[in-house]
């Protein structure tokens, strides 16, 4: 029965992927401005249906973000807790192979009215490296570093991030400061809608 449900879980997340109709997609779909805790105890929901979320530790305003070792597209080990001394936004997306996925990268990248000039964007999935260059490739985005949480689940895990029935990561927005701490974040209630990416936009300028 479990497998059923992770399965249809699957199928309604990957449902009307990716097609190159961004501006279109985002015309249907609901930005959500609420935020739920990470980790036990705490659930996202997709289209109404609880998914509860785990890992090792919660994520909250005014700690340091945790290390953890992800991929970058050239499969080199990569710690997310390095700032290199600039303001980040770390976006952070179930599957870029989405529409909402999709919408959310797009906005990051192209409506941060000159933010990338002065704060590294990143964006987290659970995608394979390959996957995550293509979609930069197709995209023609060269303003974001992505990187992958694919072999260890370090990130979803140290973040209480991990969607623990799909094994993918729940949607979320988080912007450090360069110590590292976290001073914005929204993990999104429900996970086929869009974050309030410019309230995080917003937050990582009064960063500077």
């Amino acid at each position: 029965m479990r497998y059923a449900i992770v399965t249809i879980a699957i199928v309604a997340l990957l449902s009307g992927c990716n097609s190159g109709e961004s501006n279109q997609v985002q015309a249907d779909l609901p930005v959500d401005k609420g935020s739920v805790g990470a980790g036990w105890g705490n659930n996202v929901t997709m289209k109404g249906n609880p998914l509860p979320l785990s890992g090792l530790s919660s994520i909250k305003v005014g700690q340091t973000l945790s290390p953890a070792m992800l991929s970058s597209t050239e499969l080199k080990p990569v710690d997310i807790s390095e700032t290199n001394g600039k303001v980040r936004i770390i976006s952070v997306v179930p599957s870029l192979d989405t529409p909402t996925c999709d919408v959310q990268t797009h906005e990051l990248s192209e409506e941060n009215n000159g933010l990338d000039k002065d704060v590294e964007l990143i964006t987290v999935s659970m995608d394979l490296p390959f996957a995550q260059s293509r979609f930069a490739k197709e995209a023609k985005m060269n303003n974001i570093t992505f990187l992958s949480d694919y072999k260890e689940r370090e990130f979803a895990n140290s973040n209480g991030l991990l969607i623990e029935p799909l094994a993918l990561l729940a949607r979320a927005v988080i912007v450090t400061d360069k110590e590292n701490v976290v001073r914005y974040l929204q993990v999104v209630p429900e996970i086929t809608a869009l974050p309030d990416m410019q309230a995080a936009m917003q937050a990582a300028r009064e960063l500077l």
